[in-house]
């Protein structure tokens, strides 16, 4: 067995949910949860297909961000998963749910803007997503300025009163 580190390449404002599903079906669920949660969203999915002719299948809104969930899939390569990559101004907190709910669905890795890393292990059969580093480490613990810095920037994005 072999660790391999994928770096997800992405420009720095687009948010990602990489996740694992068990059926070729998925794509067209989670197209369907993704429109239904956000009219008008604009997004790109691939999913790694792990039998029969082993593609990778694709859907989505936005060629953009399809493009870069199929060139994302590719590169991490592992059976089953999945890549849904958000245009500019849609965010993984409006989706997140509707796509844990698609029957499908078996597990999200991380839902995120930061620089991410998945690390996957390549055997003689295949490849396997062991998990990711998403963004940095802590660097200290917050004080009494950067609470309400971050309470600020909560109700500035209209997620609290």
């Amino acid at each position: 067995m072999e660790l391999i580190v994928v770096p997800i390449e992405k420009p720095a404002t687009i948010n990602f949910i990489l996740g694992q599903t068990h059926f070729i079906k998925s794509v067209e669920d989670i197209h369907e949860a993704m429109v239904t949660a956000v009219p008008g969203i604009k997004f790109g999915l691939a999913f790694c297909e792990a039998s029969g002719a082993c593609l990778v299948r694709w859907s989505g809104t936005d060629e953009a961000m399809v493009e870069l969930a199929r060139q994302n899939a590719q590169a991490i390569g592992a059976g089953h998963s999945f890549i849904v990559f958000l245009a500019e101004g849609f965010y993984p907190i409006n989706v997140l749910n509707a796509i844990k709910m698609v029957p499908e669905v078996c597990h999200i890795f991380c839902a995120t803007a930061n620089p991410t890393q998945v690390i996957i292990a390549q055997t003689e059969q295949g490849r396997a997503i062991l998990g990711v580093v998403d963004g940095a480490s802590p660097r200290g613990v917050e004080a009494a300025d950067d609470i309400a810095w971050r309470k600020d920037l909560l109700r500035k994005f209209g997620y609290k009163l």
